[in-house]
């Protein structure tokens, strides 16, 4: 799996700020309807959801909010880079700037987890995220997220 395949072009974005992590999830649910046709209300409350049993902020200023949906029948994914940090209660408790929201198949089983540890490992590498961080094109994110990926994969 890389992340071409479960990530669009039209789905990586930059946003200047959230207010909340409610607002950051309806901004990651207008893209996902946008790109993939999921409903966003939908969408929001599965996020939400999700969230409720945890925060999904895994440090150094990243996110990987995530959710399984019935509407979906694969594994797909919106990127976000945030101008302003927002606190997400994080497990280090840095407000985060990079968000990838993941969302699955109601019965998605192993993919949705390979897609989720392909995510986390890739923006696990702090110059990796540099690199993203230093790039406000959506267009430039997407060339760096799935081009990356081989040289990562070797």
């Amino acid at each position: 799996m890389q992340i071409s395949s479960i990530l669009k072009p039209e789905a990586v974005r930059v946003i200047g700020a959230a207010s909340s992590k409610k607002r950051l999830f309806q901004e990651v649910a207008d893209i996902a309807q946008t790109a993939y046709g999921l409903d966003a209300q939908a969408t929001v409350e599965a996020l939400l959801d999700r969230e409720s049993l945890g925060p999904t902020g895994v440090g150094h200023g990243v996110a990987l909010p995530h959710a399984r949906l019935d509407s979906i029948s694969e594994v797909c994914g919106v990127f976000l880079i945030l101008e302003k940090p927002l606190d997400f209660g994080a497990v280090d408790r840095q407000p985060v700037d990079i968000a990838f929201a993941l969302f699955a198949p109601e019965d998605a089983g192993v993919e949705h987890l390979k897609a989720l540890a392909l995510v986390s490992r890739t923006l696990r590498e702090q110059s990796f995220c540099t690199k993203l961080r230093a790039n406000h094109d959506p267009a430039t994110l997407y060339t760096i997220l799935t081009e990356d990926q081989s040289v990562q994969a070797a």
